[in-house]
């Protein structure tokens, strides 16, 4: 295991360097780091906001960036990039997260119309629910202010009634393992709860129909 904060592009670039020499070049990255940020979407800092940036978004490009050259220079490579179906819906209490995720998909989007031509192919996958450790791990506003409470409260019991209920991370990693060698690949695969359902709910669904189905999902 080496160290790596996805957050600096001097700790990617020694990474990167360690792992090539040790390995050789690099065919396949997976970006996977992430993390996410619980609050109300005024009550967070733009220092709290630029974290999960710098992680969720810029993180991954900074990976990218960082093998790219070589996987243009062999004509060949795979960068799958993780990202939520938090970017099909703006839940509530994490804005920023899915402002993060919604960035990371059109910026897969754009790097995949980029590459294709030069032999590197590009996917992202969207997970659901999963059983993961993510809540503990995100980061919490230090600021509140009441005329959120009751939003913030409905937000937060459907995520900890559904956490428990998601899908085995297995699934997803199941699901990388094969797009790493698919001889085509597509750009977006959704996986777990919901994966398919959700996105086209947003594309089909009037959007007043689509606000009233978000609104009784968290009780709001």
């Amino acid at each position: 295991m080496l160290r790596l904060d996805v957050r600096s592009s001097e700790s990617v670039e020694r990474c990167v360097a360690e792992v090539v020499s040790r390995a050789g070049p690099v065919d396949v990255l997976v970006s996977n780091a992430g993390v996410m940020h619980r609050g109300m979407a005024e009550e967070a800092s733009m220092d709290e906001a630029r974290a999960v940036l710098e992680t969720d978004l810029l993180g991954a490009a900074r990976m990218v960036n960082a093998v790219l050259p070589e996987m243009r220079r062999r004509g060949r490579g795979r960068i799958i990039n993780v990202g939520s179906l938090a970017a099909w819906v703006g839940e509530p209490n994490e804005a920023f997260y899915a402002a993060s995720k919604a960035a990371l998909a059109r910026y897969t989007e754009a790097l995949r119309y980029e590459v294709r031509p030069l032999g590197v192919h590009v996917s992202l996958i969207e997970p659901g629910v999963f059983r993961t450790e993510v809540l503990k791990a995100a980061s919490v506003g230090g600021t509140t202010i009441a005329d959120y409470d009751d939003v913030r409260e409905a937000a937060e019991r459907l995520l900890n009634e559904s956490l428990p209920k998601g899908a085995d991370p297995a699934e997803a990693a199941e699901l990388i393992a094969k797009i790493a060698v698919s001889r085509s690949p597509r750009l977006r695969y959704g996986v777990g709860r919901d994966a398919t359902r959700l996105p086209f709910a947003r594309v089909l669904l009037p959007q007043r129909i689509f606000d009233l189905l978000v609104r009784r999902a968290f009780g709001l």
